[in-house]
């Protein structure tokens, strides 16, 4: 089992940046694929970034690239989210999640563990 909790999330200015951290625990956080979703009010869970294991290859939703960074240290067990540019159209729950896949892959279904999420807000 691992046990991911989120943090870093909160109300910011359209044009303002955020950083999330997703904290690992119970599992050895190489082990995993790791990636941020996202879900607005009243729209489905989005796929926004996810990162290979070793940190080498990232992936990308076309809303968020350029403007969000992933990354993770593995030593520390946690994964980053640094959003830039932030849009009002980014407001969401946004939530870590890990797989035992191979690739980073952007489908909710194949990632086996979730944390609870938090709250991003940009205002315009």
């Amino acid at each position: 089992q691992v046990q991911l909790v989120e943090s870093g999330g909160g109300l910011v200015q359209a044009g303002g940046s955020l950083r999330l951290s997703c904290a690992a625990s119970g599992r050895t956080l190489s082990n995993y694929v790791m990636a941020w979703f996202r879900q607005a009010p009243g729209k489905e869970r989005e796929f926004v970034a996810a990162i290979t294991r070793s940190g080498g290859s990232t992936t990308y939703a076309d809303s968020v690239k350029g403007r969000f960074t992933i990354s993770r240290d593995n030593a520390k067990n946690t994964v980053y989210l640094q959003m830039n540019s932030l849009k009002p159209e980014d407001t969401a729950v946004y939530s870590c999640a890990a797989s035992i896949t191979i690739r980073a892959t952007i489908h909710p279904y194949q990632y086996d563990y979730w944390g609870q999420g938090t709250q991003v807000t940009v205002s315009s």
